[in-house]
């Protein structure tokens, strides 16, 4: 089947919101298929654990390429404990260079509670401004409505659902069935 006839895997809203001394990563829960909403209630944010030291991670894209890529950065993060930067890097060095790797379609957020990171596949490890990095197809309306509440007195898990709340009332890839892990500093 050539590429331009497969409809293609739409979708998922995932964003990372770093308030107080807490830091909250947010997944909808939609999978669709071109049209056609395959699973209303996909989990597309895990908590990590290597070497005892918690990661929670969000992706957007291809599940099985985000779940190699989450596998991957638990071998960097178990080589590098405690330095999530560096594991990060790691990956996303190994993301750009590796023949295998480069052809995977995700992306992550990622968060150990201090640090929070948006890792691609074109070699970026990206710390967002203003505590808020959001991805995939309701992304951006997710990080607008997240920027536009971080001045006010809600915390990171309001300012969350209320912002993937607004995001699936835009996006058609996105719905408001969420998976949230919480992660303090």
């Amino acid at each position: 089947m050539a590429d331009n006839e497969f409809p293609g895997w739409h979708g998922t809203t995932i964003i990372g919101v770093r308030k107080g001394n807490e830091v909250v990563v947010a997944g909808d829960g939609q999978v669709s298929l071109g049209q056609t909403v395959i699973k209303g209630t996909a989990r597309k944010v895990r908590r990590l654990s290597p070497g005892g030291k918690d990661v929670v991670c969000g992706f957007a894209g291809s599940t099985a390429d985000a779940f190699t890529l989450l596998e991957r950065l638990e071998k960097k993060l178990e080589a590098t404990p405690g330095q999530l930067m560096r594991a990060s890097v790691e990956l996303a060095k190994d993301w750009r260079t590796d023949k295998y790797l480069q052809k995977l379609e995700a992306m992550l957020i990622v968060t150990d509670g201090t640090d929070l990171f948006v890792i691609t596949g074109a070699g970026d490890v990206l710390e967002p401004e203003h505590d808020v990095a959001a991805i995939g197809s309701g992304g951006n309306y997710a990080l607008a409505a997240a920027r536009a509440m971080m001045d006010s007195d809600k915390d990171a898990e309001t300012v969350a659902r209320e912002a993937m709340a607004i995001a699936a009332d835009i996006c058609v890839y996105t719905n408001g069935k969420l998976t949230i892990e919480k992660i303090a500093k």
